[in-house]
């Protein structure tokens, strides 16, 4: 993922009716299944992400929040399966008794569509799965990025060890991609 830091522009630089904050975040739901494999596509082609099939955002669209694409902040009306401005998977993997570690999240598939970069949609995107995170009473975050990851940096993840993330997610990630990982307590 490629972020910027948001500059909002003066009021009087905007276009007539132009939506002033950032596109309101919402869970997605198996019709948004498509607009998360073409939003995700150029982030694969580019490495940034890894390839997923088409059928896991269809089997876990619950997992992801979103930010449609053509809806400002004040829309009462989102279009399900419509095009998407940015979006992130947060899977929650249970306690665990047997090791002492307790429920943990694990924020995946992260992009922002280029146009959208910079204009407070990953911000966004960011705070609404923190505060998903919190009411599932998550102990910790954890991701995995290819990048600098500069919008998590921002967000107090810092970088850690595979072997203090999710042991099922920890042993799914490729070290040919040479990520890195990192980590936020709740």
């Amino acid at each position: 993922m490629i972020t910027a830091t948001p500059r909002p522009a003066p009021l009087h630089a905007l276009p007539a009716g132009a939506p002033v904050g950032p596109p309101a975040v919402r869970s997605a739901r198996e019709e948004d299944a498509a607009a998360l494999v073409a939003l995700s596509q150029p982030f694969v082609r580019s490495g940034e992400l890894r390839e997923r099939p088409a059928s896991l955002y269809t089997a876990h669209a619950t997992d992801f929040l979103v930010a449609d694409a053509d809806a400002d902040a004040d829309a009462d009306v989102r279009v399900p399966g419509g095009p998407l401005a940015g979006c992130v998977g947060l899977r929650v993997h249970p306690a665990d008794p047997m090791t002492g570690r307790g429920a943990a999240g694990v924020l995946y598939n992260f992009c922002v569509a280029g146009h959208k970069q910079g204009h407070g949609v990953g911000a966004g995107l960011m705070r609404a799965a923190l505060a998903v995170a919190r009411a599932k009473s998550l102990g910790a975050l954890f991701t995995a990025t290819t990048g600098g990851g500069d919008l998590f940096l921002r967000y107090g993840f810092a970088p850690t060890a595979a072997r203090v993330a999710p042991p099922a997610w920890a042993n799914s990630l490729d070290p040919r991609r040479n990520a890195l990982i990192l980590a936020r307590s709740l």
